[in-house]
């Protein structure tokens, strides 16, 4: 049985491929003539992470019965993920997103999903010894928006809850997918009070909280919702967490990026390996100390740096010996 359970969407990514120069990467969408299919989902991304980085990972999830779907499964399993509990749908076919890189190597995307099939993961399809099994949940935002994926979620979360797993929560804010910013804002918010582990872009610590200061946003968060550990991304600025042995900004790392879809889960999957390793527990993370806080986070932003020099989220997640070669090399240079 996997040590990290992921659950939430998995599905394909168009991205945008050179094609003279009206499919240049750096164009919108409107103006991108040809694409490549890539494996996608942020919690998928995250499971196929850490066991990059010599992790068990577990992926609950749906995909519909066709080409992409078992495209999907098999990147998974080829990747090492244990795809036991991933389930293929009859009734909605695969999620498909159309990605434009922007010149920043920021990202627009357009989603086809009116159903698709990881909106249908149905509550009776989350076993709890699967779950019970593992040390680590992390889940998404995404399978919150409607039901039945909704429902098997908080069921997810409950089980996970009762036997004792650390529960990581990245509460993805992609607004086009919800009927509007109220219902997005309440509905990522139904996962903050299982999550002990928070981990949100500035954007997304702001929308939650209604205020701009970062430092004052995850502190609000985490007295409000009793979250152990909470952390900011801030791309390659590196990040801001606060924990109860101390807070800290981390500096990022400078590389030269490409396409940055798959950065925040790179970084999740580094911070959930290390607190694997050091504190695979709430109590454990109450009790690291300052200078544990500074390396959990230094591998953590340096995961989240290597998964930016490739194109496409899964193909550009680091393993483990290039991510300590690569720590190597920067602190000697």
């Amino acid at each position: 049985m996997p040590d990290v359970v992921c659950l939430g969407e998995l599905l394909i990514d168009f991205m945008p491929q050179p094609n003279g120069s009206a499919g240049e990467v750096g164009l919108p969408l409107i103006d991108t003539e040809t694409f490549r299919k890539a494996p996608g989902g942020a919690p998928a991304n995250v499971a196929v992470g850490l066991v990059r980085l010599e992790v068990s990972a577990g992926f609950i999830g749906k995909v519909g019965d066709d080409a992409f779907g078992r495209f999907l499964a098999q990147v998974l399993e080829e990747n090492g993920v244990d795809t036991s509990h991933l389930y293929f749908s009859s009734e909605a076919r695969t999620a498909l997103a159309f990605v434009s890189l922007l010149p920043d190597g920021d990202r627009d995307f357009m989603f086809y999903r009116h159903p698709s099939a990881d909106m249908l993961l149905k509550a009776e399809e989350v076993d709890e010894d699967y779950i019970a099994s593992g040390t680590i949940f992390h889940f998404g935002s995404i399978t919150l928006i409607s039901e039945p994926s909704r429902s098997a979620t908080l069921r997810a979360l409950e089980l996970a809850q009762r036997h004792g797993l650390l529960i990581s929560y990245d509460p993805n804010l992609r607004l086009s997918l919800w009927p509007d910013e109220t219902s997005a804002c309440e509905g990522m918010r139904t996962g903050l009070p299982y999550a002990d582990v928070l981990k949100v872009s500035e954007e997304e610590a702001s929308f939650l909280t209604g205020t701009e200061h970062l430092d004052d946003a995850l502190s609000q968060l985490r007295q409000e919702y009793d979250i152990a550990l909470a952390v900011a991304t801030l791309g390659r600025r590196g990040c801001v967490y606060q924990a109860p042995g101390g807070s800290g900004s981390p500096d990022g790392f400078e590389v030269a990026t490409i396409d940055s879809t798959g950065a925040g889960d790179g970084f999740v999957a580094g911070l959930l390996s290390e607190l694997l390793r050091t504190a695979p527990a709430v109590n454990g993370i109450k009790k690291l100390q300052a200078s544990d806080l500074e390396r959990v986070f230094t591998v953590a932003n340096a995961v989240g740096a290597l998964s930016t020099v490739q194109q496409g989220a899964i193909p550009s997640l680091p393993t483990r010996q290039q991510t300590i070669e690569f720590l190597a090399e920067t602190a000697s240079g």
